[in-house]
């Protein structure tokens, strides 16, 4: 099969990330932190050794400020939810949001008086630093953006909204990496606050793994309440991290495949990776661009290999299953869990066929999907 569904999630996994994974379950599938056995703190140095590197990569302060979740939502829903909002509160996002920010935030909404705001592109279609800064109010307390659209591959320009910010002590800037975290260089040094992403991604990780970091002097609430490891005859939860964050025992093999990815991605660079994939994903917006009949939804400037596209007349879930079950091509359609994108491209009802370029992918798996595009074209249309 040609597999470009990379934006959902990355397949297939480079070499000893299944390996790792088998170690842990079966030489050391001990609970980490919490017995003094060699087994237990084997997992343990595991997990601390997988911190040690996310923070090198991500530019994390501290290392214990690197949380462990179940996915990138669950991050995502601690960073929002677990931050002190009031009412009368401003939050400033953008109509490229996934669900997993855009449903925390309407629920603040309902349930706290929180305002919400959804930026959009400027009139040349552009995300500005002044697009955000004629966003801000007094009242702002979070910023909080995909680092690129899951529909189109735009990529936003988060450094430079993290020097805005920066200049704003009252405002937090929360940063959804989940479709760039191994794809591009990003760096909490640009004035991000915190930073959410999926093991399973761009990271080219396993599933069942997700990752928060927070910057020293955030503090947050947890979600989660129950066992750390320590502290444990306190009747309330210990005021520690990493511990008091993550609750309960964490995904040992999830995070030594997390740990032996990001150790992959460091040995051919994510530069390199980003590259190849913006690559592919131009060349594939340009072969279906000349296709009479078909819309092409790809980001202005920088972008990511990420190119949806629609055959006139055809439903998109119909081209997306003659693709699977025809050519053995894997691609998304539907909203993509992204339904502000859609308003605003305007394409709620029909939907989008989305093509995700990865690592593994060729200049030949893009010509394949581009002449099987226009042969459906031609064999359902004429």
């Amino acid at each position: 099969m040609i597999y470009l569904d990379n934006a959902a999630s990355s397949f297939p996994k480079p070499e000893g990330v299944a390996e790792a994974m088998s170690e842990a379950v079966l030489h050391y599938g001990a609970n980490p932190g919490r017995s003094g056995h060699r087994l237990s703190r084997k997992a343990s140095s595991v997990i601390r050794d997988c911190r040690k590197e996310l923070a090198a990569l991500f530019d994390c302060q501290k290392e214990d400020r690197v949380l462990f979740y179940q996915n990138a939502t669950t991050a995502l829903n601690q960073a929002i939810s677990g931050f002190p909002f009031q009412k009368g509160d401003h939050i400033v996002a953008t109509v490229f949001e996934h669900n997993a920010v855009r449903r925390p935030l309407e629920r603040l909404r309902k349930e706290k008086g929180v305002e919400v705001s959804y930026m959009e592109p400027d009139e040349t279609g552009s995300f500005t630093k002044g697009v955000l800064e004629s966003a801000l109010k007094p009242e702002t307390r979070m910023v909080v953006a995909t680092h690129a659209s899951n529909v189109t591959g735009e990529i936003l320009p988060a450094a430079q909204w993290g020097e805005v910010l920066k200049q704003r002590k009252e405002t937090v800037f929360l940063v959804d990496a989940s479709q760039t975290a191994g794809i591009i260089p990003v760096s909490m040094n640009d004035g991000i606050d915190m930073l959410a992403f999926p093991g399973h991604k761009g990271m080219l990780g396993p599933q069942g793994i997700g990752v928060l970091m927070v910057q020293p002097g955030i503090e947050l609430t947890p979600l989660i309440y129950g066992g750390t490891g320590s502290h444990s005859e306190e009747p309330g939860q210990p005021d520690i991290w990493p511990e008091g964050m993550e609750s309960g025992t964490l995904n040992t093999p999830g995070i030594a495949g997390l740990l032996k990815s990001a150790q992959a991605l460091k040995a051919v660079g994510v530069k390199k990776i980003g590259e190849h994939e913006r690559i592919l994903g131009q060349m594939l917006a340009d072969a279906l661009g000349k296709i009479n009949g078909v819309r092409v939804f790809s980001g202005k400037g920088e972008r990511l290999g990420v190119v949806s596209f629609l055959i006139e007349g055809v439903d998109a879930h119909e081209t997306a299953m003659i693709l699977d079950q025809h050519y053995d091509i894997a691609v998304r359609s539907g909203v993509h869990c992204a339904p502000l994108s859609h308003q605003y491209l305007d394409t709620s009802k029909s939907g989008l066929v989305r093509a995700s370029a990865g690592l593994y992918n060729t200049k030949n798996d893009i010509q394949t999907l581009a002449r099987a595009v226009e042969e459906i074209k031609e064999g359902l249309l004429g």
